[in-house]
């Protein structure tokens, strides 16, 4: 009796995933204008009926392992040791979310320059990032003892952070054969550490096989 309400609960993650995973996958294949939810679900395997049970439209399902994905980020941070420091945290965090074989980092950058570049995705990106900002600086407010509308430093925190990891995983996707993700976030957290004042040298490529 106690495994059942598991095992259902299993199997709808499992479709709710299917249902994201193939909103973006025939965005990407048919341009996200021309896809329905009656194509995803179909694509899927289910009824167009299961499709509105998870998400109430195309833009929702598409978005859902992004959205989802972020907030784990965020309880990641939330969920370090209280006493470790600040920067220490958001290492340990970063350099998680980029090297966890799970994650599949190249899928999820695609995934993001996908709706980046479809505009009814993108203005729904653009609302939950403010509550994913609020998200972040209310962690960065309890873990520095700071207050997350009268401080500066959790608004500072969010927006270089979030600059940091934008602008090393663009460098990345420039050349991911030579350019190791996980070097590159930690440098950019280095130099964001000490400031811009002074570049720091690096990251240094892996030699030529």
């Amino acid at each position: 009796m106690t495994t059942e309400p598991g095992l259902r609960d299993r199997k709808k993650a499992e479709t709710r995933s299917a249902l994201s995973a193939a909103a973006v996958s025939l965005g990407r294949e048919l341009g996200f204008d021309g896809v329905t939810a009656e194509a995803i679900a179909a694509h899927t395997g289910v009824s167009t009926r299961t499709f509105h049970n998870y998400f109430s439209s195309k833009e929702e399902a598409a978005l859902f392992h992004l959205q989802k994905a972020a907030f784990e980020w965020v309880d990641l941070l939330e969920n370090r040791p209280a006493d470790e420091n600040f920067w220490d945290s958001v290492r340990y965090l970063l350099l998680e979310v980029v090297t966890a074989p799970e994650r599949e980092l190249a899928e999820t950058i695609e995934t993001a320059r996908f709706i980046e570049e479809t505009p009814s995705l993108l203005a729904k990106k653009l609302a939950f990032d403010k509550s994913l900002s609020d998200e972040f600086r209310r962690v960065v407010a309890e873990r520095t003892g700071l207050d997350a509308r009268r401080d500066l430093f959790p608004t500072l925190a969010q927006a270089s952070v979030g600059a940091a990891v934008s602008a090393a995983l663009a460098y990345v996707a420039e050349d991911p054969e030579h350019r190791s993700a996980r070097a590159v976030v930690e440098h950019a957290l280095q130099q964001l550490e000490q400031g811009l004042n002074t570049p720091l040298p690096g990251p240094t490529p892996p030699p030529s096989v």
